[in-house]
């Protein structure tokens, strides 16, 4: 399948040889490039009679997306020949991988078996990546409904101490968690919670959800200035070098009074956040984050859509 306009990943390199802050012009690795991909599969990735998420690489390579956050969002259900074909595949079409952990992970919980299960959720996400070679997992931290808000975030910091100390027990340092800022006002995942979290261990990567970011607070992202005192935030307190490899989460979202309601696709304009702020704080601040795009069943095609967006503030679509 291809794209009607599409860019090409060399061309891209091209484009993105010049940065804003500097006006230098220099190689860019692969590896330094800005990704884009979607949040597990399209429907019209079923629609074209494709089957099995071990031909998504093929299938977002030939469209010209390079990255792909495979879901474990109900469970860690997935074998290990499975996920290395898919490690194998991505690897060949030069897909970035990685993978959401499951939802019902509570680091927070009053009750000691959940918060030992949810590392077990954490530990058995992580098996997966390595199989799959994925080098990150997101992870919801959890809820502090009815609770104090201190003693959760104690108790998650705790928790995901000893995770990371498990984690590399078992030999999967190399993995990065990538804790997720949450939606809804009575989970713990305020940008201030996740940043503070991730100040526990220089290998932690916060997956700045933007969509959710917005809901929580009630719509609050309008401008380019209000998305880059979002990423000055997280530069002020993880330092450049982790934000200029960000885990980002983007799309529309639809919220009441509690945060984050329901996700909506691109042409739902009548949500926000707009992406193009976004894009223009990404290029003020010389990063290159690897944009994940949660559309709701149109994830593949908005995240090319956020890609051409980005292209065109670049100067060169």
């Amino acid at each position: 399948m291809k794209t009607r306009g599409m860019m090409t990943n060399e061309n891209l390199k091209l484009i993105l040889e010049t940065r804003h802050n500097s006006r230098e012009h220099r190689y860019i690795r692969e590896e330094d490039m800005i990704k884009f991909g979607p949040s597990g599969n399209s429907q019209s990735f079923y629609d074209q009679g494709y089957k099995s998420s071990i031909q998504m690489p093929s299938w977002l390579g030939e469209i010209g997306l390079e990255a792909y956050e495979y879901q474990c969002s109900k469970g860690v259900n997935i074998g290990e020949t499975t996920a290395r074909k898919i490690g194998s595949e991505a690897e060949e079409h030069g897909v970035f991988l990685s993978i959401h952990a499951p939802y019902y992970i509570n680091m927070a919980s009053e009750d000691k078996y959940r918060r030992e299960k949810s590392i077990w959720h954490v530990l058995e996400t992580m098996k997966a990546a390595n199989w799959m070679l994925a080098e990150r997992i997101v992870v919801h931290v959890g809820s502090c409904r009815n609770i104090d808000r201190k003693w959760a975030m104690d108790t998650a910091i705790k928790c995901m101490k000893e995770t990371i100390t498990r984690a590399d027990d078992m030999g999967y340092s190399h993995i990065s968690i990538c804790p997720e800022v949450l939606g809804k006002i009575n989970q713990l995942g305020s940008l201030d919670e996740i940043l503070e979290i991730c100040t526990i261990d220089d290998r932690l990567i916060p997956t700045l959800d933007f969509g959710h970011l917005h809901a929580r607070n009630r719509g609050n992202l309008n401008t380019t200035e209000d998305f880059i005192e979002v990423l000055d935030s997280a530069e002020e307190i993880l330092g450049y070098d982790r934000i200029k490899k960000l885990h980002i989460h983007f799309s529309r979202i639809e919220f009441t009074l509690g945060g984050e309601k329901k996700h909506w696709t691109l042409s739902d304009t009548q949500y926000g956040p707009e992406f193009r702020y976004l894009a223009e704080a990404i290029y003020e601040k010389n990063i290159e984050p690897v944009i994940i795009c949660e559309s709701r069943e149109n994830m593949a095609e908005d995240a090319l859509e956020l890609k051409r967006i980005y292209m065109k503030i670049v100067g060169r679509e």
